[in-house]
């Protein structure tokens, strides 16, 4: 399947054509038998000629070029209106009548220049299906953001993003002012479903079903969060979409020279213990480093539980249970050449003895974060009767 994407160096456009080369080129699977063949990419910078080839060769159109901030308002009509009836003419021209897929906009319904562009789009759409039988699929966006959008231009996420990533200020009107955002891979995924013919459609018109409704104080302060976390150590809550998909927005954002950041390392003779990351709901994860022959641990817990792994080295976990006067000692011998995940029971004292002669690095998940108030670590040595 040949498939011309216009507007392709756009933020749609990039997205869309990155995710149909991974299906081209067969990195992506998750979309079953959708084969595609040539991506005939067309921008505002492409040799005007070439929208014959492509309209004589595609087998599908993603129509995404358009103005939506031009220097005159004037540009409105002829960005989406009259690029439209060119691409259509020309695809007339060839007898092409493979599925068209337009992008308007919720704002066609409002009596303002872009708006009424988008609406006269949707018409000509409307009407060319009429004359030529060809389906066409008409997406009123909303609000969209995703990696690769441009900030300060036209999306209030973008511009946030960018500026509390680049430390720069950021302005809200009103922070109660409720947005309908989509994210881009999910635009992109559907516009592939529609690709497939299993686009959602209501009535005339195709949507995107996950469409989150937020305020813009709820954004800034989640913005500011993602920000603060590298203190923190805090890791948002990645069971709630929305959270999610702004996080990984965010992180787009970030300046180059700002992709890592430090941590505490708490150092001592017998080596180091490193926190890495905390959750809400699910615990917290560290790193701890024991020089040769070095013993660490001998405690145990009431409720807090651990999972460790050596990822480096060797050595041995020891239990005992505390309740049991005749209780033996347990021992689990663990190597980096033999990743397994040794889970920490409650009321069992514990100790890890690095028994090579380099240092062991063990991976260590804590079922709560650590509070210093409340450290439920008591210790125990380990001792046979």
């Amino acid at each position: 399947m040949n498939i011309l994407v216009t507007g392709a160096n756009g933020f749609v456009g990039k997205n869309l054509c990155a995710e149909l080369k991974n299906i081209r080129d067969g990195k992506d699977k998750s979309f079953g038998t959708l084969k595609v063949d040539e991506i005939l990419e067309f921008d505002i910078d492409t040799d005007p000629t070439l929208l014959d080839t492509y309209c004589r060769k595609a087998h599908f159109v993603f129509n995404l070029a358009g103005v939506n901030r031009p220097k005159d308002q004037g540009e409105f009509m002829t960005g989406n209106f009259g690029f439209a009836g060119t691409l259509l003419d020309t695809l007339k021209k060839y007898k092409n009548t493979c599925p068209v897929m337009i992008s308007s906009s919720t704002q066609a319904v409002l009596d303002n220049p872009y708006g009424q562009s988008k609406k006269a789009g949707e018409e000509l759409m409307f009407q060319y299906s009429k004359e030529t039988q060809a389906k066409v699929l008409v997406y009123r966006f909303p609000n969209l953001f995703g990696k690769w959008c441009r900030p300060n231009y036209n999306s209030a996420v973008a511009t946030f993003c960018y500026n509390i990533a680049h430390d720069l200020p950021v302005t809200i009107s009103n922070r109660e002012n409720q947005l309908n955002l989509l994210y881009i891979d999910d635009l992109v995924a559907e516009m592939i479903h529609a690709l497939q013919g299993q686009e959602h459609r209501e009535g005339n018109y195709c949507c995107v079903p996950t469409v989150h409704t937020v305020t813009l104080g709820q954004i800034f302060d989640l913005l500011s969060s993602f920000k603060e976390s590298r203190k923190t150590l805090e890791v948002p809550n990645m069971g709630d979409a929305f959270v999610k998909k702004l996080y990984a927005t965010y992180l787009s954002y970030l300046p180059e020279n700002r992709f890592s950041y430090p941590l505490k390392m708490n150092v001592d003779e017998r080596g180091s213990f490193t926190e890495i990351m905390r959750t809400l709901d699910r615990g917290q994860f560290s790193v701890n480093i024991s020089k040769p022959h070095i013993t660490k641990g001998s405690h145990w817990h009431h409720t807090k539980n651990e999972k460790f792994v050596v990822v480096n080295g060797k050595g041995v976990i020891r239990f005992k249970k505390i309740c049991d006067p005749d209780a033996e000692i347990i021992e689990y011998y663990v190597s980096g050449e033999k990743m397994e995940v040794v889970d920490i029971p409650t009321g069992y004292t514990h100790n890890i003895e690095n028994l090579g002669e380099t240092d062991m690095v063990t991976f260590m998940w804590a079922n709560e974060t650590f509070d210093p108030e409340k450290p439920d670590t008591f210790s125990e040595p380990l001792e046979n009767k």
